[in-house]
C-alpha cells in the first residue's frame, strides 16, 4: 500500500498534473489517499512526485489513519482495524468507498514544520520510503 499526501497547493500547476491529481482524488493541500501498487498507479505517481510526498505504509498506520481521520459515508460506525485488514489483504478492488468510508483523508499541516522545496532527504517531496509514517503521524 502506498500513502500519498499532497504537499503543494493548486496555484501555478500545469493542467496535466492538476488533472492527474484531480483524478487520483487528491484535490486539496494536505489531503491523503492510500492506493495499491499497480502499474497504472505508479505511472500517475511518477508524474506528480514533485507535488506530493509518498511512501509505503503498513496495516497499523493505516488503521490509525482511518481511526483518526476516516469519515463515514452516511451515519455508520467505522471499524478501523477491520477496514485496514481488508484493504491490506486485497479484499477490496479499488477504493475505500466500497467499505463505507470516504476515499480521501484530510490532514493537519505537519507539527514541527517541513521543507517543501526539496526532495527527500532534505525535504518531504517525492518518495519518503518508510519515513512517510513519521510525517503522517505528525500530520494526524
Amino acid at each position: 500500500m502506498i500513502c500519498i499526501i499532497r504537499i503543494r497547493g493548486q496555484i501555478g500547476i500545469r493542467y496535466d498534473i492538476d488533472e492527474t491529481l484531480f483524478r487520483m482524488g487528491i484535490r486539496k493541500k494536505y489531503s491523503c489517499i492510500v492506493i495499491k501498487e499497480t502499474k497504472e498507479n505508479l505511472g500517475m505517481l511518477a508524474k506528480i512526485e514533485n507535488f506530493v510526498a509518498y511512501g509505503k505504509i503498513d496495516k497499523e498506520i493505516l488503521a490509525e489513519l482511518i481511526k483518526k481521520r476516516g469519515k463515514a459515508i452516511g451515519n455508520k460506525k467505522i471499524d478501523a482495524e477491520k477496514i485496514a485488514s481488508e484493504f491490506a489483504e486485497g479484499k477490496i478492488d479499488k477504493r475505500f468507498s466500497e467499505l463505507g468510508i470516504k476515499d480521501f483523508f484530510t490532514l493537519h499541516p505537519a507539527r514541527g514544520g517541513m521543507e517543501t522545496k526539496f526532495h527527500y532527504p532534505k525535504g518531504v517531496l517525492g518518495n519518503n520510503k518508510e519515513d512517510i509514517a513519521k510525517l503522517l503521524r505528525r500530520m494526524l
